[in-house]
């Protein structure tokens, strides 16, 4: 299995810019992998609500532009925009903050589908991208895109259970670490210091692979 979490982290390719969105500086994170699976079938994975916790989390509301949508304990917002089958936005509201997601799909020669992911944030918390850096949120993006990956190989389900029990196993531990390691490199890359990018790697890293909590 190792060898699988091994060839996952290898099909993403990470980058990290600063552009301004919506008139204003802004942070992005852009995630990008080729999936064998046709675009019809990708956007159907990405935005059919009954479709979308097979391999993500239970989402609910109005995926329609200008509808809201949850995730379940995770991320809310609005739809922005949207043209089947290539083109997502939408934003992404957590933790009394938002930032933005898009999502573009593009046919390859062969027939596959190149799945490009970017998450915008507003640059107004420079302290917080030198805390934790890119993979703050690209850790979490690399997550969703293993279970995407598996999803549309096989057409299987998530297991809640068995996803929990995987987050504290040995191989999320390595995938989460060898993730973080290579979003400080996509940061350093994009003209990052590398202590400070390798110093926010740690970090990241460290709170991620946490053990759980326990009770008494």
């Amino acid at each position: 299995m190792i060898s699988d979490v091994t060839r996952q982290i290898g099909a993403v390719q990470r980058v990290t810019s600063s552009r301004e969105y919506d008139g204003k500086p802004a942070r992005v994170v852009r995630a990008t992998q080729t999936y064998d699976s046709a675009i019809e079938d990708v956007w159907d994975a990405c935005t059919n609500p009954e479709r979308i916790p097979r391999w993500f989390l239970p989402i609910s509301g109005d995926l329609r532009v200008g509808g809201r949508y949850q995730l379940e304990g995770n991320a809310g917002g609005e739809v922005l925009s949207c043209e089947p089958p290539r083109w997502l936005a939408a934003t992404w509201e957590f933790g009394g903050g938002m930032s933005w997601v898009e999502l573009n799909l593009a046919e390859t020669t062969d027939g596959g589908t190149t799945f490009t992911l970017e998450h915008i944030a507003p640059d107004d918390d420079p302290e917080r991208w030198e805390q934790y850096g890119p993979g703050a949120v690209g850790v979490g993006w690399d997550l969703t895109l293993m279970g995407l990956s598996a999803h549309l190989a096989t057409g299987a389900s998530n297991d809640p259970a068995a996803t929990m029990a995987w987050t504290v196993s040995e191989e999320a531990r390595e995938f989460m670490t060898r993730s973080s390691e290579l979003w400080a490199d996509a940061s350093i890359a994009a003209g990052e210091d590398e202590a400070t990018a390798r110093a926010a790697q740690k970090r990241t890293t460290d709170f991620y692979t946490a053990p759980p909590a326990t009770g008494e």
